[in-house]
């Protein structure tokens, strides 16, 4: 199996000073993922927790929501011409009689897509193929303070260990709402961190993550809340800007979507009704 670091060398230049070093990289290799044999997408991954990413990645395509409807999910080997197995090949297997979506090219666009493109038809596909409806009720018991939210970016990056090798991996991260860490993934895509957090939920029976706080570094985009709505999770927070889809698809779920999370500061752009106190605001 791929390592999730390498080695190269690099030329470094500081204040002048020429010198040649081995410098640690995040390993980046493709992964494709195929379904009952099947072959339904590519995705470019750091390797580890391959099948995780690839059981998380069908919980967003509304393929699976339970563990029992996974049969199992192996290594594809003989996945080159002569036959060597490259460990970038993994073929998800589901359980007898799991009906499955209808998996074309049209509707798997808006999956590897957080620009917008397919605007309205992207949120009528999240919106009927999500298993769990969010509580969007005032009352809803899933509440959570915005001090606790203001700690989970620091406790995240504490928990990227490879970055600070690299510095170069996304991660994500999943919280309790009095913000103890339940899980941790790093990955080259953001997308794909989010994958194996949920794929791994998936695997544990964990489904739907009702209960959860997702954090994400860098931006909250369509795909990411995306995922988030498909697992059943009601927060989602990011410690950059959010894309005008991912609000949309918040606002119409009744996602809570938090970003710019730096510090005791953060926006909320959707789902303030989960925050304790209610987050009210002010004009002017």
């Amino acid at each position: 199996m791929g390592r999730v670091t390498e080695r190269r060398r690099v030329i470094r230049i500081r204040d002048g000073a020429v010198s040649t070093r081995p410098d640690t990289l995040v390993a980046e290799e493709p992964l494709e993922i195929r379904l009952n044999g099947k072959p339904l997408a590519i995705t470019m991954r750091t390797p580890g927790d391959d099948f995780a990413l690839a059981a998380g990645f069908l919980v967003s395509e509304g393929v699976l929501g339970a563990a029992e409807e996974l049969a199992n999910i192996l290594y594809c080997a003989g996945a080159t011409e002569d036959g060597v197995n490259t460990y970038n090949v993994v073929d998800v297997r589901t359980a007898p009689g799991v009906v499955l979506p209808d998996l074309t090219l049209e509707r798997n666009v808006y999956t590897s897509s957080s620009c917008g493109l397919c605007g309205k038809a992207s949120l009528d596909a999240v919106r009927t193929t999500a298993r769990w409806q969010l509580d969007t009720s005032p009352d809803t018991p899933v509440r959570i303070e915005p001090a606790t939210l203001s700690a989970l970016p620091d406790r995240l990056r504490s928990a990227q260990r490879v970055f600070e090798r690299t510095g170069g991996l996304h991660a994500a991260a999943l919280f309790t709402t009095e913000g103890e860490l339940l899980d941790a993934r790093e990955d080259v895509g953001r997308h794909n961190a989010v994958d194996k957090i949920v794929g791994r939920a998936l695997q544990q029976g964990r489904l739907p993550l009702s209960s959860a706080v997702l954090m994400v570094s860098g931006r909250a985009s369509f795909e990411l809340a995306q995922k988030a709505v498909m697992a059943g999770i009601p927060v989602l927070a990011a410690v950059s800007a959010p894309s005008s889809l991912a609000v949309d698809l918040a606002q119409e779920t009744g996602l809570t979507l938090v970003g710019f999370l730096r510090g005791t500061s953060m926006n909320v752009y959707a789902g303030e009704h989960r925050l304790t106190p209610h987050a009210t605001a002010t004009t002017g």
